[in-house]
């Protein structure tokens, strides 16, 4: 088919690859604009911009190219922007969305379902209408989530899952999407505080925002993030309080595996905790 690519990150390089793999003409690739990466540095494309130099594809960052693109259909992965309906109105859109829609619809989906404790999720592909995510769906599949799995992890598999997915609705027609079913819930983006360490919650809900990335406490007013974490026996300390390599929650402990201390490299917990004074308390 002669496509269309709307996309941005690393996930979304995944099903380009795919599609051209596939041997589909890929006629326009867009993504988002190219950002500089620190003070004084050069600008970077997406993973996406990155993928279609690559390949010899054209690519742009003005999504009202698409219309004099010559696409039978456009092919969104993680965009990363609303698409507007002059664009709808001119070309079919299927989206491969990272989520057993109708639940988590919108920006975090991968980050919500862990946040959430979902024990199964999966991909769709799905029909791009104006409405957030309630266009009806062509295809899904199921995946179940591991315990220990963090979110760059569970986007991987969903991003293979996806493009594969996606390659084969195509090749044997996409046919009538049916129409999403159940209680949908919104998968907002996940904001900074969000990932801050509250060490009154219990253990198992702060490994989940430890799984997300860059999860976060402070140790006498500078930053800690805490890179990997596991499950630990109860602790009778107060909250925040740290014995050895094993931090007391509000139910269950918390032991330390990797940390990045504000303005270092990241390194074990054994080795951060060799260089600090006791006691330490985290939230301080």
């Amino acid at each position: 088919m002669k496509l269309v690519f709307l996309g941005s990150p690393p996930a979304a390089a995944v099903a380009l690859r795919a599609l051209h793999d596939a041997g589909h003409d890929v006629e326009l690739v867009v993504t988002q604009p190219a950002k500089r990466r620190g003070r004084g540095g050069a600008a970077a494309p997406t993973a996406v911009g990155r993928a279609a130099e690559e390949l010899g594809l054209p690519v742009t960052s003005d999504i009202a190219e698409v219309k004099q693109a010559g696409g039978e259909l456009g092919v969104v992965v993680a965009y990363g922007r609303i698409i507007k309906p002059d664009v709808l109105a001119v070309l079919p859109l299927v989206n491969v969305h990272f989520s057993l829609l109708p639940r988590w619809r919108g920006a975090a989906p991968v980050e919500r379902a862990i946040l959430a404790g979902d024990e199964v999720t999966g991909v769709c592909l799905m029909q791009v209408e104006a409405g957030l995510d309630t266009g009806g769906v062509y295809r899904r599949r199921e995946v179940t989530v591991r315990p220990d799995e963090t979110a760059a992890e569970l986007t991987g598999r969903l991003a293979d899952l996806g493009a594969d997915l996606l390659v084969t609705a195509l090749s044997g027609g996409l046919g009538a999407p049916e129409p999403q079913q159940g209680e949908p819930t919104y998968a907002k983006k996940i904001e900074p505080d969000e990932l801050r360490l509250d060490w009154h919650r219990p253990a198992e809900e702060l490994l989940r925002v430890v799984r997300l990335g860059r999860a976060w406490t402070t140790v006498g007013g500078r930053r800690l993030l805490v890179l990997a974490a596991a499950g630990a026996e109860a602790v009778t300390d107060d909250p925040g309080s740290l014995s050895s390599d094993v931090v007391a929650t509000g139910s269950g402990g918390l032991r330390l595996l990797r940390v990045q201390p504000e303005g270092r490299r990241p390194m074990s917990a054994a080795e951060w905790r060799r260089g600090t004074a006791a006691p330490v308390v985290l939230g301080s």
